[in-house]
């Protein structure tokens, strides 16, 4: 579980540091699409939230057979899951398709699929 807390950390540090900085600049690589008004402080707060959460990954990679450590990779499968849905339901709607969107699909799929691998090793209730 240590390395997929890493990996998943440094991944999302670096989407949240590009929303954090350029959220029109990954819009327009994930969705084709521009953003304007609300839109930019929603994606720069988007960009901290996943500062925060690389921050929690990074943090409990060394304890990560722990509650709190199997809590961050349920969290992390939610992500992964979630992202997903969203880009294939636009993939399948033919709308807002980025350079970006299909990579983005194949990453997440490969994490959830590694989070539910390591979830089901875990004990019922890790100490």
């Amino acid at each position: 579980m240590k390395n997929l807390l890493i990996v998943t950390a440094i991944m999302e540090v670096g989407v949240g540091l590009a929303l954090l900085f350029a959220p029109s600049l990954v819009t327009q690589l994930l969705f084709a699409a521009d953003i304007t008004g609300a839109a930019i402080p929603l994606g720069r707060v988007t960009g901290v939230l996943l500062l925060a959460l690389s921050a929690a990954w990074w943090l409990a990679r060394g304890d990560a057979k722990s509650l709190a450590g199997g809590a961050l990779l349920t969290a992390a499968l939610i992500y992964d899951v979630g992202v997903t849905g969203i880009a294939v339901i636009l993939v399948i709607q033919s709308q807002y398709v980025g350079i970006l969107l299909w990579p983005v699909i194949i990453i997440h799929v490969a994490m959830a699929v590694w989070c539910i691998a390591l979830l089901r090793r875990m004990p019922a209730h890790p100490h």
